[in-house]
């Protein structure tokens, strides 16, 4: 198999076994339409992908990868005003984090002069036409459903004089809105697209690939199936919003000529539950501070699941499973973070950490005793051993892990209660310590000899085990508790952009100092991802450092999210 068409890691198809896409491109091949398969990716380089991305790319270049074809990444930047090369790079970037490689890297910017060229020719053939409308005049003259449009009072200007005024508008000698160059198709057609869309429009804008070249833009209805004709992409894959678009997209290839047109394909977006993925509603949330950028880990971009600690094999797995389909549905973000915590269980070291701590003293353990305790790295990868913890007289554990008047059912440290302490010993409460207020400052224990490893030597049980650090050997670490931005499952359907910050969780961002942690994860690079032990599965944020670790919790061990009201 072509390795730059593969999925890193993985050999099972983005979409699944079975999609009615696979199902025309099949049809496509046995009839000879095709006789071999191209798609591309193309964002607009006009912000940061996102997990509907996600989606898109997993089927553009698992299509590809299935029929043992090829996929461009094409950036479709015909809207300099919008666009900028940091995207570009970011794009970049999440495409290869995901595990995809594309087989060559275009831009609709290198098809400007046949882009040109085209609507020349659409000029030559009676099939546009330059308006003098202005961008409110077009839209009454457009109609509406259930009314046709109204032609415009320049629709039949003649060729020559539509060839100059095109001319006139790339010199530059008309300003922004002066003039549009419409296509000439059907004003009272059904389909809205077709009423005469406007193709190019005049822009004195600075390009981030062209410079000052041009200061006439094509827009994307225009430019998209001519790009996607000048790559010889065969299957067009895009989302369904653009179905109605399709008609048009068939007219420019027909008008045009163009030989061995690709053929359009539309397919559900994806939509996530509790999240946001316009562009410009995410842009109103940094804008706002209410995260702190694109990669705020609680952002559905990918840049924001990538420093949470979303592994990319997890985010194809959830794309597999939801499948392709042409039905508009929310999903449950429950499933996403299901699929991140099969991967991480079988993945993430196991380390702990103590992030509200308590200080337990065993009595009897001696003052300047400290053991080796060895505990698996990770008990789904056996092979990868087991690690040493030190072991001491002071230890910390969790506050919740201790109760002086327990409730019912509660199993972890009380008066009168034994426990086991992760891979070390048994050990029984013997006296608290409160401050002023009553409050439960330190703990005092006593510790069974015999237990080591966690095992009564008469064979008593034990219910609760609990996790601990090591008081002499504890790094200080701060963790980031994330949770689901938004109290909604939907925020996309909320009036209006003002109200996001009536439904942001409270809890979506919890940030806990003075955290305990075992020694060896303080090195951990960002990214590096780990199990703390009944707590949840956490990454080194890109603040971390040696000297101050940073987590963020990606997922907790199972989904307890309820929305705070």
């Amino acid at each position: 198999m072509d390795e730059k068409n593969t999925v890193a890691g993985a050999e099972t198809e983005a979409a699944g076994p079975s999609n009615f896409i696979h199902d025309f491109i099949d049809e496509d091949l046995k009839e000879g339409v095709y006789d071999h398969v191209q798609t591309r990716f193309p964002p607009e380089p006009n912000g940061y992908l996102h997990i509907g991305h996600a989606k898109a790319i997993c089927i553009d270049f698992g299509t590809a990868e299935k029929y043992g074809g090829s996929c461009n990444l094409r950036f479709d930047d015909t809207n300099p005003v919008k666009e900028d090369t940091e995207y570009v790079d970011a794009i970049e970037e999440d495409i290869k984090w995901l595990g995809f490689h594309w087989d060559n890297v275009y831009y609709a910017s290198d098809y400007f002069d046949f882009l040109y060229e085209c609507a020349v020719k659409l000029i030559e053939k009676g099939l546009a036409y330059v308006d003098d409308l202005s961008a409110e005049e077009m839209r009454a003259y457009r109609g509406t459903l259930t009314e046709p449009g109204k032609e415009s009072p320049w629709r039949n200007r003649s060729v020559e004089e539509n060839l100059d005024l095109f001319r006139r508008m790339t010199a530059g000698e008309f300003e922004e809105g002066q003039h549009t160059l419409r296509a000439k198709i059907d004003m009272a057609s059904p389909n809205m697209n077709m009423r005469d869309p406007v193709i190019y429009r005049v822009m004195k804008a600075s390009h981030h690939r062209t410079g000052d070249k041009w200061c006439v833009y094509p827009m994307y209805d225009f430019a998209h199936p001519l790009s996607d004709a000048k790559e010889g992409v065969t299957h067009s894959l895009c989302s369904l919003e653009f179905e109605n678009h399709r008609p048009l997209y068939n007219w420019f290839l027909e008008v045009l000529n163009i030989p061995h047109p690709p053929r359009q394909i539309e397919f559900a977006r994806m939509n996530v539950g509790y999240t946001l993925t316009s562009k410009r509603k995410c842009l109103k949330l940094v804008n706002d501070g209410l995260v702190s950028g694109w990669d705020d880990p609680r952002m559905a971009t990918l840049g924001g699941m990538r420093r949470r600690g979303y592994p990319p094999e997890a985010i194809r797995a959830f794309c597999e499973k939801i499948g392709v389909s042409k039905a508009y549905s929310v999903i449950d973000y429950a499933l996403l973070e299901s699929c991140v915590r099969d991967h991480l269980n079988l993945h993430a070291d196991r380390a702990m950490a103590v992030l509200r701590p308590l200080k337990v003293i065993i009595d009897n353990y001696p003052a300047d005793k400290v053991e080796e305790i060895e505990v698996e790295v990770n008990p789904n990868q056996p092979e990868k051993g087991k690690r040493k913890v030190s072991f001491s007289r002071e230890i910390y554990i969790e506050q919740d892990d201790f109760m002086l008047e327990p409730i019912p059912k509660y199993f972890r440290l009380a008066p009168g209660r034994e426990v086991r302490l992760k891979g070390a010993y048994l050990v029984q409460f013997a006296s608290a310590e409160t401050d002023a207020q009553g409050n439960v400052t330190a703990v005092h224990c006593t510790y069974d000899p015999e237990s080591f490893g966690g095992n009564a030597p008469d064979g008593r049980k034990v219910k609760g085990t609990l996790h601990w650090v090591s008081a002499a050997h504890a790094v200080d670490g701060e963790v980031r508790l994330y949770d689901r931005l938004f109290n909604v499952d939907n925020p996309s359907d909320e009036e209006g952009v003002s109200s996001f910050a009536d439904n942001l969780n409270p809890e979506s961002l919890v940030v806990l100092t003075g955290c305990k942690l075992e020694p060896a994860v303080a090195a951990a690079k960002a990214g590096d991802t780990f199990q703390f032990m009944r707590q949840g599965y956490f990454c080194a944020d890109p603040d971390s450092t040696p000297e101050k670790p940073v987590f963020n919790r990606t997922v907790s061990l199972k989904d307890s999210f309820k929305p705070k009201k």
